[in-house]
């Protein structure tokens, strides 16, 4: 099992980010690798033993869904999830999304972490993934610091 971490600073507020990534409507705007192609289904509550979903489309017309269970949530600061492909990406089993918010002068920093990838192979995957995700949440929190 191997994982991925990546850190990233967002122009917004800690409590704007953590809505962002709890709600199905926040979900909508960024979920999916490709800019300028929809999630086309969020639904998530939030709470431990809560469930989330998400199916997105990518630039090769394909779609994909994910679905996991929130395994700890701590309002404004940490999200834990556990993360398995539905539909779509090879499916190598359970892996573990954890994700902690903390506040800087200019916004939020993310530490994300996908842990419990079956290889190098599906982390390099789940890097390009979860890298233009992150890119499309950039956008779409656009400075709401």
């Amino acid at each position: 099992m191997t994982s991925l971490t990546l850190v990233r600073r967002v122009r917004a507020r800690p409590s704007i980010v953590f809505e962002a990534m709890t709600t199905a409507e926040g979900i909508a705007h960024w979920w999916g690798p490709d800019q300028g192609e929809p999630v086309l289904h969020a639904e998530a509550d939030p709470r431990p033993g809560g469930t989330y979903r998400v199916r997105f489309r990518t630039h090769d017309g394909a779609e994909h869904e994910s679905s996991g269970e929130f395994l700890e949530v701590t309002p404004l600061t940490r999200i834990v999830m556990s993360w398995r492909w539905t539909l779509g990406g090879a499916d190598p089993g359970i892996s573990r999304v954890e994700i902690v918010l903390r506040p800087v002068p200019e916004g939020t920093e993310i530490t994300f972490t996908h842990a419990q990838l079956a290889d190098e192979e599906s982390r390099h995957s789940h890097e390009g993934g979860w890298n233009g995700a992150f890119d499309k949440l950039e956008a779409y929190l656009g400075g709401r610091a």
